[in-house]
C-alpha cells in the first residue's frame, strides 16, 4: 500500500515538472516570435524610409532657352511662367531639378535627341513629326500664331470705296499737284491772251482782260488735260500751243505715276490686317518654329531669327513689316517691352495645344500629368497664368 502511494506521488511530481517545462518553453517561443517580428518590422521601416529618402535625390535634367515670358535668365537667376510652373510640379513630386539653358530652339531639340535632357518645360506645339520622336504632357497652354506690326500712332480710318476716294481727293499729293496744274494753266493762258486778244478770228473774242483771260484759261486747261478744241491764229501762239500740249501729256503721265505710288505705299502701310495679308510681305519669326512652316506655306518672305529680342528689334528697325510668332510671347511683348511701339493685328490663328516634351516612354510623363491636374485643381496653375498673362 505504501509502495503504491509513493509511485502515485512520483508520477504526479513528474507531471507537474513536465507542465512547468512546457510553460517555460511556450513563453520562450512567444518571446522569440515577438522579437523576430520586431526585428522584421524595424528592417521594413528602415527600407521604406531609405526608399523615400532616396527618391528626391533623383535629378531631373530640364532643357530650355531664354524666351520671355516662359524662361527669363537674369545672370543665372531663372524665372518665367515655365520655370515657376515646373518648380511647382517638382515640389509636388518631390523632385530635384537641374536646368540647362541653351542658346536657341535648335540646340534645345538637339539636347533632347541626344538624350542629354529628360524634358523640355517650355510650351511646345504638338505636331505629328514631334509625336513620333517625343512624348508630350497634358496641354499647359492653348497656343496659336499672332501678328504684330509697328505702332504708327495713326488712328484707324473708316474703310470703303467712298472713304478711300475722299481720302485721296484731300490728300497732300492731290493738293500739291493741283497747285502745279494751276500754275501750268495761268502761265500759258496769259501768254495766249496777250498774243491773241487783238488777232481777228483768234480764240480770244474780247481784248479786255475779263472775260478774255477766262477764255484763255479754258484753252490752257484743255491743252493740259486732254487736247485743245481750237488752235490760236497767231503763229507764236500756235508754237506755244504745240509745246503746251506736249507739257500736258508729260504732266498727266507724271501725276498718274505719283498717284499710283501714293496708293501703293498707302496699301502697303495698311494692308496687314490678318493672316490673309501676309503673302509677299517680309515677316520676321523664330527659326525652326511652327511659324516658319506656316509663313512659307503661305508665300510670305520669311526672315528667321535665333532670339525673340532680335526678331522684335528687326520690327522696330523696319527690317520687317510684321512679326508672327506664338501668341503668348507676342502678347506679352506687346503689353510690356513693346507697349506703345507695336500693336496686335487680327485674332490668333493656326491654334493648337502647347505642352511639355519628354523622352519617348518616359516614366516621368504620367507623374507630371497627375501633378498638372492637381495644380489646376488647387488653383496654383491659374495663379501662375494670371501672373504672367493676365486674368482670363
Amino acid at each position: 500500500m505504501a509502495t503504491h502511494l509513493d509511485t502515485t506521488k512520483r508520477s504526479a511530481a513528474r507531471e507537474e515538472e513536465r507542465e512547468s517545462w512546457f510553460a517555460a518553453d511556450f513563453g520562450n517561443l512567444i518571446k522569440t516570435v515577438i522579437i523576430n517580428c520586431a526585428i522584421a518590422l524595424s528592417f521594413t521601416i528602415i527600407f521604406v524610409s531609405s526608399a523615400f529618402a532616396q527618391e528626391p535625390t533623383a535629378e531631373v535634367h530640364v532643357v530650355a532657352f531664354a524666351v520671355t515670358p516662359f524662361v527669363i535668365d537674369e545672370n543665372g537667376s531663372l524665372s518665367g511662367f515655365s520655370i515657376e510652373l515646373w518648380n511647382a510640379i517638382a515640389a509636388e513630386l518631390n523632385l530635384r531639378t537641374s536646368y540647362q539653358i541653351v542658346s536657341d530652339a535648335e540646340a534645345m531639340e538637339k539636347a533632347m535627341l541626344l538624350k542629354k535632357a529628360d524634358l523640355v518645360v517650355m510650351p511646345i506645339a504638338v505636331t505629328l513629326p514631334r509625336v513620333e520622336q517625343f512624348d508630350f504632357s497634358l496641354p499647359i497652354l492653348e497656343g496659336g500664331l499672332q501678328i504684330i506690326v509697328r505702332e504708327t500712332g495713326e488712328t484707324a480710318k473708316p474703310s470703303g470705296p467712298l472713304y478711300d476716294l475722299l481720302d485721296l481727293l484731300i490728300s497732300r499729293t492731290t493738293l500739291v499737284w493741283l497747285g502745279i496744274a494751276m500754275l501750268l494753266v495761268l502761265l500759258p493762258a496769259h501768254l495766249v491772251w496777250l498774243l491773241e486778244r487783238r488777232h481777228k478770228g483768234g480764240i480770244i473774242s474780247s481784248p479786255e482782260y475779263f472775260p478774255g483771260i477766262l477764255e484763255a484759261m479754258y484753252w490752257a486747261l484743255s491743252c493740259l488735260s486732254t487736247q485743245a478744241e481750237t488752235m490760236p491764229r497767231q503763229w507764236i501762239a500756235r508754237v506755244l500751243a504745240v509745246l503746251w500740249m506736249f507739257v500736258g501729256v508729260v504732266f498727266v503721265a507724271s501725276y498718274t505715276a505719283q498717284l499710283t505710288t501714293t496708293l501703293t505705299v498707302k496699301q502697303i502701310k495698311e494692308s496687314i490686317s490678318g493672316p490673309q495679308d501676309l503673302p509677299g510681305k517680309v515677316v520676321g519669326t523664330i527659326a525652326d518654329s511652327m511659324a516658319v512652316d506656316y509663313l512659307r506655306a503661305h508665300d510670305a518672305r520669311v526672315r528667321a531669327f535665333d532670339q525673340p529680342d532680335q526678331m522684335f528689334q528687326a520690327l522696330l528697325n523696319k527690317e520687317v513689316v510684321a512679326v508672327v510668332f506664338e501668341s503668348p510671347v507676342v502678347r506679352y511683348y506687346a503689353a510690356h517691352a513693346g507697349k506703345g511701339r507695336v500693336r496686335l493685328v487680327g485674332p490668333g490663328f493656326d491654334t493648337g495645344p502647347l505642352a511639355m516634351v519628354f523622352q519617348l516612354d518616359s516614366p516621368l510623363r504620367r507623374r507630371v500629368d497627375i501633378a498638372l491636374v492637381t495644380l489646376r485643381h488647387n488653383g496654383t496653375y491659374q495663379q501662375l497664368y494670371n501672373k504672367w498673362f493676365g486674368v482670363l
